[in-house]
């Protein structure tokens, strides 16, 4: 009997030390690859408007409020905070988060329609609490997929976000993100942040607009320099030129860190806006083609000359037609301009924003048309609601 284990545990070792030294040889092999990026990589997108082949769509089911900590009520309107402190940790109202379901699904089915592949998070129980060593909270969603990823070329960088409720969002995409690396795509994550108490000035000042006006033109925001944090959705790319907002939840350490680690096939620009609230670049300043870009009338950009100088043309989107009755719990109703370019002639729009349909037809483009009304109370429009994965195009420079 001991010499059968003994020579069982013989066979063991080696066939371990086989594999092992197989492993080396392929590590070895591999190092010697000259092509950085393999023909059949998955991940591919340079801009918001080269025509989109695969998007990652986000998920309603089980969506929560988030707890009403210091960075949800800088980042949301008054009027609801008592909607926060109320079901902060429980679901979004049943009815509602059924209709935003099946109108996601009625959008997943046209995207599918119009001959692109759709993926999906999985679902996750986001009530369930979490604890850290610096903060406790519950989960909120896996909606948004434009909040937390940012595909760069080849390259699919996991952001670090900067509430509380969203810290373990990433698990909702792990699935896929590692299908897209053994396809060959890049895969980086951002430093994880502590979210430790000194990362937002827990005495920040909003009970007016007109403090959040006077906050932001000080460049004063409910996120501290105490470590990088950035979310995805403060950045929109045009090639080689991103441009970034600082915001309520992106910081200048979070901006440089993507400066530095991008840096030098692309650049890196902050620009900033009349706005008193900012988080997420997408319903303020959304870029939709070479040389054209929609610019909240209401959030001016202090930088627009950039884009005439260089021949940009700059247009107003019109007033969104939402009603004042409905609720937008994370939003304004400038998620009318929050569309979808899928290519440089055809744009995924809301069905009752017929003026912005208009616009876009005076442009040339076609619109297609989706209705996501109660999907945007939860936060986001149709850019907000995707991360395009693959658009076929290549990377090219639209600025001097």
């Amino acid at each position: 009997k001991l010499r059968r284990v003994f020579t069982g545990w013989v066979q063991r070792t080696f066939q371990s030390t086989q594999a092992a030294t197989a492993s080396q040889n392929t590590c070895a092999a591999d190092d010697k690859a000259t092509s950085p990026v393999p023909k059949d990589c998955l991940v591919c997108s340079y801009n918001e408007w080269d025509p989109l082949e695969e998007v990652i769509v986000g998920r309603a089911e089980n969506a929560c409020v988030p707890p009403f900590s210091v960075e949800v009520k800088a980042n949301t309107y008054e009027k609801y905070w008592g909607f926060y402190q109320k079901f902060g940790g429980q679901s979004f109202p049943k009815d509602h988060l059924k209709k935003a379901i099946a109108e996601i699904e009625e959008m997943c089915n046209i995207l599918k329609g119009e001959g692109v592949i759709v993926k999906r998070p999985d679902p996750i129980d986001w009530s369930v609490k979490y604890k850290t060593p610096d903060f406790e909270s519950t989960g909120m969603y896996a909606a948004m997929p434009r909040d937390i990823l940012l595909v760069v070329g080849n390259e699919i960088i996991e952001a670090p976000m900067a509430w509380r409720a969203r810290f373990f969002e990433y698990r909702a995409y792990r699935r896929l993100i590692k299908d897209y690396f053994n396809s060959g795509a890049k895969w980086t994550t951002a430093p994880k942040p502590t979210m430790a108490d000194e990362l937002y000035d827990q005495n920040y000042p909003i009970h007016s607009v007109e403090d959040r006006h006077k906050l932001a033109a000080q460049g004063k925001f409910v996120t501290t320099e105490f470590e990088p944090c950035f979310d995805a959705a403060d950045f929109i790319r045009a090639g080689r030129d991103i441009f970034v907002q600082r915001s309520q939840v992106t910081n200048y350490m979070g901006i440089e860190w993507m400066r530095r680690h991008l840096a030098p096939d692309y650049r890196v620009h902050r620009i900033s806006f009349k706005d008193p609230n900012p988080m997420h670049i997408d319903a303020t300043f959304n870029i939709i083609g070479p040389g054209l870009v929609l610019s909240n009338p209401d959030r001016p950009c202090h930088q627009i000359e950039l884009f005439k100088k260089s021949g940009w043309t700059v247009i107003q989107p019109p007033v969104p037609l939402i009603p004042d009755d409905h609720p937008l719990w994370m939003s304004s109703k400038w998620l009318s301009m929050n569309v979808l370019m899928l290519d440089e002639k055809r744009v995924m729009v809301d069905a009752n924003e017929t003026s912005i349909q208009k616009m876009f037809e005076k442009l040339g483009i076609s619109t297609i048309k989706v209705n996501i009304r109660h999907a945007n109370s939860l936060g986001g429009g149709f850019h907000c609601w995707t991360c395009d994965i693959r658009r076929r195009g290549t990377l090219q420079s639209y600025f001097d």
